[in-house]
Formats: structure tokens, C-alpha cells, sequence
């Protein structure tokens, strides 16, 4: 049965916080309705650090096409505008060959890009970039941390605090434009020429901490440490600004041990995951399932998916 609709398909979009199983869902997902997979988690586009940010293995992916997994380097520029774009070019052409494409992420600022468009905001400026980096040396990540809770203390509260650049660009917009940066992003939702469903996977604490735990001990013990170093080199590029290759960089440098780079690790994690929820629940359009259970979340997802697939048809 295809959508009697005016719009081109039914995007549905996955999302939950790291480690909470949303990945083997979107498989289950696009094998039931014979489609493919758009991923919006920004840690896995880099293909030299498929370890450290848990990108789904060939085995994983059970032979579904996944399109923006390991498709930069870690010295390409990429940000958020030109994933929508590409993003936007990619289910123009994918919806004249499948009904439902699904995405997949916990990246909340690459959903809502998608989802509801984003802002143009300012290019950054040079001198103001001078003044920010400036004030990384003299005061470090703190000062610009407590910089931001000054001036947007909304984007504070979601930020990931340990990202120097995210900080930095948060300050610029604010200062440029007189106006938060969290206010400046999403203003306003773009009409999109396809439908959104948009499902979040939730466990409970405990859970969700016992799997980030778990996870962590496997990514290491796969050789996570040795795809670490060798991107050392390269630790001051913002793409290995990110939980795990920090923490894994001091051990390297002396700073830590490895004992305390792994707890380090599961502590900086865990704080993530908490920023995701807390960016995903402001969205009230995000129907939310018990991920406990796979099977359970599996059949509670295919139930959504073909009411609302009903729901279009009637229109």
C-alpha cells in the first residue's frame, strides 16, 4: 500500500541516548519494511574512529545500506547545515524507490537539522575567534564554560561542556547577534516535503548505565586503545574532540593512568547520555517506547509506524 499523500513519504526517526539500543531497532526497523538507514549520530561519520564511537560492524548493519557512517575523514570540515542538505538531497531521491525511510541518532542538534531545519546563522569572526581562544589559553575550558552560562544558560544546560569549539561557537552567536544561540537554532520548524514520525527509546537509569559500562569494557577490550593512538597525532582536530578519545589522549600523555582514563570515561559518558535526554524530551512530537525489551520495543515500533502509514493513507 502506498501513502495517498501529497508528500513524498514517512521519514521515522529513531533516536535515544548512546547505548540504548536504538541502532539494532532501526535494523529491525528497515529489514520489516524492506528500506534503508540515515544515521544522525555525528560521532560516527569519521571512518578512522569506528570503534570509539560505536559504529554499527558490517554484522550489524545485516546487509541494510547506511549512509553517512564512516563517510569523512577526520580532517574533513562538515557541520550541521551541510549534513541537512545532504541529508535533504539524499531522501529526495530515496523516497521515489521506498514508502518509509528510517533515521537513526542521539545527536540532537543533526535530528532537529532534518527534521524542522536550522537557522543561518553568522559566519564566525575572525578577531572574535582571536578573543575566544585567547581566553581557552589564559583561563581554560572553564572560562568558557562559565562565559556561556552567562550569556545562554539554556544552551549551557545541553552543550557538551568538554567540547571547546561547540563552546566557542555558542559565545560567538550570542555575542554577534545580541541574542542566546539556543533562542537563534530551531526558531522556526521548516516544512518539509515528506512526513516525520519520531520515536525515542528510553531504559531506566540503572540500565542505561549498566549498558554504557558494559559497552565501554567491550569497545576496549576490541581494540579501541590501539585506534586511539593512531589518531594521536591528530588529537587537536574537532572531530577527536569527543568523549573517549579525550580521556584516552591523556593516558597517552601521561596525565592518567589508564585505570582512571576508563572511568574517566564511563563518567563523561554517562553525562552525555544524560544531554541527549535532556535535548530529546523538549520535543514534544517524540512518541516514547520501553526499550527493555527489544522484542516488545520492536512490535510497539511497528504498530506506530503502520498507524500513522494508515492515518496518511486516509488523508
Amino acid at each position: 500500500m502506498l501513502l495517498q499523500m501529497n508528500k513524498q513519504g514517512l521519514l521515522v526517526v529513531i533516536m535515544g541516548p548512546t547505548a540504548s539500543g536504538k541502532t539494532s531497532l532501526a535494523v529491525q526497523m528497515a529489514t520489516h519494511y524492506k528500506t534503508e538507514i540515515i544515521s544522525a549520530d555525528s560521532r560516527q561519520f569519521y571512518r578512522e574512529i569506528p570503534l570509539g564511537t560505536a559504529s554499527p560492524t558490517q554484522v550489524e548493519m545485516q546487509g541494510i545500506p547506511h549512509y553517512f557512517v564512516g563517510h569523512l575523514s577526520i580532517q574533513d570540515e562538515y557541520n550541521v547545515s551541510k549534513f541537512e542538505m545532504d541529508v535533504l538531497n539524499l531522501l529526495q531521491q530515496k523516497f521515489r524507490q521506498h514508502e518509509v525511510m528510517i533515521m537513526v541518532g542521539g545527536s540532537g542538534l543533526y535530528l532537529d537539522a532534518v527534521c524542522k531545519g536550522i537557522d543561518q546563522l553568522p559566519d564566525p569572526d575572525p578577531e572574535l575567534r582571536g578573543r575566544l581562544d585567547f581566553k581557552f589559553r589564559t583561563e581554560g575550558i572553564e572560562g568558557l564554560r562559565t562565559w556561556l552560562m552567562e550569556l545562554d544558560p539554556d544552551y549551557h544546560e545541553v552543550v557538551d561542556l568538554n567540547n571547546r569549539m561547540r563552546l566557542m561557537r555558542g559565545i560567538e552567536v550570542c555575542l554577534q547577534t545580541g541574542k542566546p544561540f539556543s533562542q537563534q537554532r530551531l526558531n522556526t520548524s521548516q516544512e518539509r516535503p515528506f512526513n516525520i514520525l519520531k520515536i525515542g527509546v528510553e531504559l531506566p537509569r540503572e540500565m542505561l548505565i549498566g549498558r554504557i559500562h558494559q559497552r565501554t569494557d567491550e569497545m576496549l577490550q576490541s581494540g579501541w586503545i590501539e585506534e586511539a593512538k593512531s589518531v594521536y597525532h591528530h588529537r587537536n582536530l574537532n572531530a577527536l574532540n569527543t568523549v573517549g578519545y579525550k580521556e584516552l589522549f591523556q593516558y597517552f600523555s601521561g596525565d592518567w593512568t589508564l585505570e582512571q582514563a576508563v572511568e574517566k570515561i564511563k563518567t563523561n559518558t554517562r553525562r552525555y547520555a544524560k544531554r541527549q535526554m535532556t535535548w530529546l524530551r523538549r520535543d514534544a512530537d517524540v512518541h516514547w517506547i520501553d526499550g527493555r525489551d527489544r522484542e516488545k520495543a520492536a512490535i510497539s515500533l511497528i504498530q506506530m509506524i503502520d498507524e500513522k502509514r494508515m492515518l496518511l493513507a486516509e488523508d
